[in-house]
């Protein structure tokens, strides 16, 4: 099997690739982003820490948690 490297298939907070980590892929504000598992609960639960690197994020907020 022929691997085919992503375009641009990067962490958007790491930079790393999908050679180094498993790669989620999401759409946002109509472009298609990559996130890693390690900084997927940034995405989740904390948006606006990614300010700055994922455009409008300081717009998210952070997710209420009702424990």
């Amino acid at each position: 099997m022929t691997k085919t490297p992503l375009p641009n298939a990067v962490c958007l907070v790491c930079q790393s690739d999908s050679e180094k980590v498993p790669l989620i892929q999401l759409a946002y504000k109509g472009e298609m982003l990559w996130i890693c598992p390690q900084h997927l609960p940034i995405l989740i639960h904390k948006p606006d820490q990614l300010s700055g690197i994922l455009p409008g994020a300081e717009e998210l907020g952070s997710a209420d948690h009702h424990d």
